[in-house]
C-alpha cells in the first residue's frame, strides 16, 4: 500500500499493512538549530514549506512518511484569504529595534528583535462598516487569478503517480474574521452591529465555497478536504458555541458536501486549543477528523470525543511533541500510551503541532523507527 491508501484505509477503519509515520512541519528556529548542529545543510533549509521538495527531504531524513498538512490551496494566505494583502509597512521603530507594523491582514502589531511569540495586536484597521466596505470587503471578492492553475493542472495530470495524501484547502470561516478584526473588536461588533457581523461571515464562507468549487471542478482529485480556524484557548471558545452553531455552521456544510459530491469523505480541521465544544457543531455540518489534538498542550484526546460521537468522529495527531525535548525512555512511553488509540481505529498519531526548536533531531529519528516497530 502507498500512504494514500493507508491513510484512507485508516480513517475509513479498513484493513492497512502499517500506520504512516506522519508530522506537522517544523519551526523555522527548529531547523536553523538543527542545521547549526551539522544534520542539515543551511541550503537544505531554505525554502522549506509544507510538502514541498525540501521539506520531503527533510521528513525523509527523520523518518517520517509525510507531513499531515500538504495541501492546495487559493493563492492568497489560507489565514486570511484578503486578496492583495495589505502591503507590510514599517509604522514607527523605538530605539531598542522594536518595530511597530501595518501587517498584511491589516494589523498593527508590536514587533519585538529576537522575540519568537507571536507578536502583540494594538490596533486593527477593520472597525466598523466603513472600514469593512472600504478595505476589506473588496478583498474578500472571488477572482480567477486567486487560483494557481498550472499547479492544478499538474496536480490533475500526476494524480495516478502520487503517493502520499493531498488536501484540498478549503479556508477559514470565522477563524481568518477573528484576526483581520481582533478577538475584542470580533466580540463587540456581534453585540454592536450583528447584520455587519453576519455579512461578514456569509461574505467569508461565499469565497470558501466558490475558491473550493473552482478547485475540484477542475477535475484534480484530492484525498481530503481541511479547514483552519484556531478558534480556542486553553479553557475553551473564542466565540460562543451557539452562535457558532447558528451562523458559521450552515457554511461549513455548504462547504463539505460539495467536498462529497466531488468524491472527498474525509474532512480534517486543524484548531488549537480546548475545541470540545465546537465539535458538535463540525460533527453535524461535515467535519469528521480533528487535527492536531493538542495532548501535550491542552490534554486533549479521540478517546472521550469517540465515547461521545462513534466512529464518525477521527483524529490525526494527539502526540505529545514535548517528549521529543527529553530521552528516547520519554519517546517509548509516550508510543505506549498511543497504543490504545491506534486501537479505537480511525486514529493516525502525529506530533501535535509543528516541532518547537526544544525538540532533539536524534529523538525525532528515535520516535519515527519506533513508530514503524510498533504499529507497522
Amino acid at each position: 500500500m502507498n500512504n494514500r491508501e493507508r491513510v484512507r484505509a485508516i480513517l475509513h477503519y479498513e484493513d492497512y499493512d502499517r500506520m504512516p509515520v506522519v508530522h506537522f512541519g517544523y519551526w523555522k528556529e527548529t531547523l536553523e538549530k538543527w542545521a547549526a548542529e551539522g544534520h542539515l545543510g543551511l541550503e537544505e533549509i531554505e525554502g522549506v514549506a509544507d510538502g514541498n521538495d525540501a521539506e520531503l527531504s527533510i521528513s525523509e531524513k527523520l523518518g517520517f512518511d509525510f507531513n499531515w498538512f500538504t495541501v492546495f490551496s487559493d493563492r492568497s494566505d489560507v489565514l486570511s484569504s484578503l486578496y492583495p494583502p495589505f502591503e507590510r509597512r514599517v509604522l514607527e521603530e523605538l530605539p531598542d529595534g522594536t518595530l511597530k507594523v501595518l501587517n498584511e491582514y491589516g494589523v498593527i502589531q508590536i514587533e519585538k528583535p529576537g522575540l519568537r511569540s507571536i507578536p502583540s495586536e494594538v490596533d486593527h484597521l477593520l472597525k466598523d462598516r466603513r472600514s469593512w466596505e472600504e478595505h476589506f470587503k473588496p478583498r474578500l471578492q472571488y477572482s480567477e487569478d486567486r487560483i494557481d492553475a498550472k499547479r492544478l493542472e499538474a496536480i490533475r495530470r500526476q494524480e495516478a503517480e502520487r503517493h502520499d495524501p493531498l488536501g484540498v484547502h478549503c479556508g477559514s470561516l470565522f477563524g481568518q474574521i477573528r484576526n483581520m478584526m481582533g478577538l475584542e473588536g470580533v466580540s463587540y461588533l456581534y453585540a454592536d452591529d450583528e447584520k455587519l457581523y453576519d455579512e461578514m461571515i456569509d461574505t467569508v464562507g461565499e469565497l470558501a465555497y466558490r475558491v473550493t468549487e473552482r478547485i475540484l471542478s477542475s477535475g484534480a482529485r484530492f484525498d481530503f478536504a481541511h479547514f483552519w480556524e484556531d478558534l480556542c484557548f486553553k479553557s475553551g471558545p473564542l466565540i460562543p458555541p451557539r452562535i457558532f452553531e447558528n451562523k458559521v455552521g450552515p457554511h461549513y456544510r455548504r462547504i463539505t458536501e460539495l467536498a462529497r459530491d466531488h468524491g472527498i469523505t474525509i474532512v480534517s480541521l486543524d484548531s488549537d486549543g480546548k475545541i470540545d465544544a465546537l465539535i458538535p457543531t463540525w460533527i453535524k455540518n461535515g467535519v469528521n477528523t480533528m487535527f492536531p489534538i493538542e495532548v501535550g498542550t491542552w490534554n486533549a484526546s479521540i478517546r472521550p470525543w469517540r465515547e461521545r460521537y462513534g466512529r464518525e468522529l477521527r483524529g490525526v495527531g494527539g502526540m505529545n511533541k514535548h517528549v521529543l525535548a527529553e530521552d528516547h525512555a520519554a519517546v517509548d512511553a509516550e508510543i505506549e500510551r498511543l497504543k490504545p488509540l491506534v486501537a479505537l481505529g480511525g486514529y493516525i498519531p502525529c506530533p501535535d503541532h509543528r516541532l518547537p526548536p526544544t525538540a532533539k533531531w536524534e529523538n525525532v529519528q528515535y520516535y519515527s523507527a519506533r513508530m514503524r516497530e510498533t504499529f507497522g
